[in-house]
């Protein structure tokens, strides 16, 4: 599956819903598809959150070792690989704001990459299927 999406305001159930309706995911094992949507959910908050971008385009690959999902958009320059890990044991009070979700994701898949390209941000999650 490949989609583009634009404008992307107010669309973020819609983004998911494609992401999780489409060939590649929707026949998983429910716990696969479980980790698969919080951190589709978290990518796409951070893109209409932080981005500036109008639009996303999210592509979703499989085979049957692994399933790949990009996100690609044109907004604002920004890893979010690059932040420090939170630190899960201090206390709430203690806690910074932000960082949590991306450091699900990175817990969740098995691998994460990000660059910055031709004016694009491009996050890839990918998750082994064995």
């Amino acid at each position: 599956m490949r989609k583009k999406f634009d404008p992307i305001e107010g669309r973020n159930a819609e983004i998911i819903e494609a992401v999780m309706n489409c060939p590649e995911v929707k026949d998983l094992a429910e716990d696969l598809k479980f980790k698969i949507r919080l951190c589709v959910e978290e990518v796409e908050e951070n893109i209409l959150d932080y981005s500036g971008s109008t639009w996303v385009d999210v592509s979703v690959d499989s085979n049957t070792d692994k399933l790949k999902i990009v996100f690609q958009d044109g907004g604002v320059e920004f890893d979010p690989l690059s932040n420090p890990e939170p630190d899960i044991n201090a206390s709430l009070e203690d806690r910074q704001i932000g960082g949590l979700g991306i450091f699900l994701c990175k817990q969740m898949m098995d691998g994460i990459e990000y660059f910055y390209e031709e004016g694009k941000n491009v996050l890839t999650m990918i998750k082994k299927l064995k």
